[in-house]
């Protein structure tokens, strides 16, 4: 089982890295993985007081899966992105592999995810908001886009107050 000490942390290489695609065979695979996203989650969110999200690469899983739990856990492997709206919204961004620090982005509006579930059946989620900003973020681990590397300026950086 993995816990927050294998988080990733900003300045690994691995965190701007491409994920290779999960495969149907590493299936059995997924449900580790997911426990090890859910158990680091969890002790984000004891230590640090957020957390709605983790990509496989925050834990050096160099695969497209993505866990989000904010009212139940929804896995999402191999992710496209869809729909993307023109219309864009900005906030104060955070990540768990620098969770101190929180980064002025601009997000699309609204978009839509076709994934595979951890059954590997097809899914379609439509997310506006707040969700869309959320699968964005964790779409971009997947490519190794950090938020930083989408600051609206050289300004757009503070530390986050402790909790």
């Amino acid at each position: 089982m993995k816990h927050l000490e294998d988080l990733v942390l900003l300045g690994d290489p691995r965190l701007y890295e491409v994920c290779a695609p999960v495969t149907q065979d590493e299936l059995p695979l997924v449900k580790e993985w997911v426990a090890d996203l859910h158990n680091v989650m969890q002790e984000i969110r004891a230590k640090y007081k957020f957390g709605r999200g983790i990509a496989a690469p925050q834990l050096g899983i160099m695969k497209r899966l993505i866990y989000i739990n904010i009212d139940r856990p929804i896995v999402i492997i191999n992710p496209v992105l869809e729909n993307i709206s023109e219309k864009m919204f900005e906030l104060w961004d955070d990540c768990m592999s620098f969770p101190n620090l929180l980064v002025r982005v601009k997000r699309h509006k609204g978009l839509t995810v076709r994934y595979l579930d951890e059954n590997w059946q097809e899914q379609v989620w439509q997310v506006d908001n707040d969700l869309s900003e959320l699968l964005q973020h964790e779409y971009d681990h997947l490519d190794g886009v950090l938020c930083t590397m989408r600051a609206i300026d050289n300004q757009s950086f503070r530390w986050k107050p402790t909790p």
